[in-house]
């Protein structure tokens, strides 16, 4: 099923607040394939930032390749998002994994990734309430528009 138009506004928002960032850093922005190795299984996120040398000419990467990847659930995906995919990004050592959960109105950001999940997590915090990104985005999310 295709993303709604307000799923996908908040991943237009997010990749143009993270934007210049992005640009200093060298790295792209979009919804390529991630692949989990060793299984069946691959991903389309909703967002991934990957480094503009890995984008070029790649037709699938890893999570531990990217520098951030969100997700924004919508009533059909929001368990696999919140459970599933949290655990595999981790696992796959996807150092950010940004939940922005449109049906609770609330973001969560995971960090640090481990075989049992990720060991930090950061929220869930309300729709509005600034979301600092750590290095090497280091800002400040305004989630006000999710």
């Amino acid at each position: 099923m295709s993303p709604t138009w307000d799923h996908e506004n908040a991943a237009d928002v997010i990749r143009e607040q993270i934007g210049p960032v992005m640009r200093k850093l060298g790295c792209r922005a979009g919804s390529g394939n991630l692949d989990l190795p060793g299984s069946s299984n691959w991903y389309v996120p909703d967002l991934a930032v990957v480094p503009r040398e890995l984008a070029k000419g790649a037709g699938a990467l890893l999570p531990d390749q990217t520098l951030l990847i969100v997700e924004v659930t919508s009533d059909s995906n929001g368990d696999t998002d919140r459970v599933v995919k949290r655990r595999r990004y981790a696992e796959y050592g996807a150092p950010l994994y940004l939940l922005v959960d449109r049906q609770q109105r609330a973001c969560t950001l995971y960090s640090v990734p481990g075989n049992l999940g990720y060991t930090k997590v950061d929220g869930p915090h309300p729709f509005g309430t600034p979301l600092p990104l750590p290095e090497p985005f280091g800002l400040e999310l305004d989630t006000s528009e999710f």
